[in-house]
């Protein structure tokens, strides 16, 4: 066999694992959804509140379940334990989701606000993942300016639970926005050039991005659309 063919068989092969990893990662990705609207219908009917009496510890131990989770999905990312993992996550990540839901439908446009910011997200994220999939850059590089921006996203958000600025608020939302948009398009990236070759690993990443994006936008659309009484 001579040498070229070796290499279009071996590009073949690259290309075929790759697309397989994409699509298992929308499928797991759109599966996640499921505990995750089932965990915030639940959080809503329970009126959950996680710690509300005490925002910096609820901040805390929130960071330390999620990263909990994530530790123990990349531990067991190879086997069916790291999906139930994943799921059991999303779940944990609907009932965290339902205290701004509980707020937001607490507008008289409520169930309009989630709808216009669970709709810009599926618009970013359908755009951003169509150009990462599609497009020929590698956009590999962006990866250190935007983990330097979710590191300044979390220290302005601890910071903002002592000074409870509505304005510094409104600039971590915002940014989260970008930063988040942004890792949508280099998490998809990642997979269609090798970056990535787990599934499992690739749906938790792209998740975190979508739920980040959705939970900013709808902080912005409650702060400038909202309608109250």
């Amino acid at each position: 066999m001579q040498p070229f063919q070796i290499a279009q068989q071996t590009a073949g092969t690259d290309v075929g694992s790759q697309n397989r990893v994409l699509r298992n990662t929308y499928a797991l990705l759109a599966l996640s959804m499921v505990p995750t609207v089932l965990g915030a219908l639940l959080g809503i009917q329970m009126n959950f509140s996680f710690m509300a009496g005490s925002p910096l510890m609820s901040f805390l131990l929130f960071l330390g379940i999620a990263f909990g989770f994530m530790w123990g999905i990349e531990k067991t990312k190879n086997s069916a334990m790291g999906v139930v993992l994943l799921l059991g996550f999303t779940f944990f990540m609907g009932l965290m989701l339902s205290r701004i839901l509980q707020v937001a439908l607490g507008f008289n446009n409520g169930g309009s606000l989630i709808a216009m910011a669970a709709g810009g997200t599926g618009a970013i994220f359908f755009a951003l993942a169509g150009v990462a999939a599609t497009s020929k850059r590698d956009f590999s590089n962006l990866g250190k300016f935007l983990f330097a921006g979710v590191i300044l996203i979390l220290v302005a958000a601890l910071a903002n639970i002592f000074f409870q600025i509505p304005a510094l608020s409104l600039a971590i939302s915002a940014l989260a926005v970008v930063i988040f948009s942004a890792y949508i398009l280099y998490d998809i990236n990642r997979i269609v050039q090798g970056g990535e070759i787990n599934y499992i690993t690739a749906t938790l990443a792209v998740y975190l991005d979508v739920y980040n994006v959705f939970v900013s936008l709808l902080n912005l659309l409650m702060a400038f659309t909202g309608e109250r009484d």
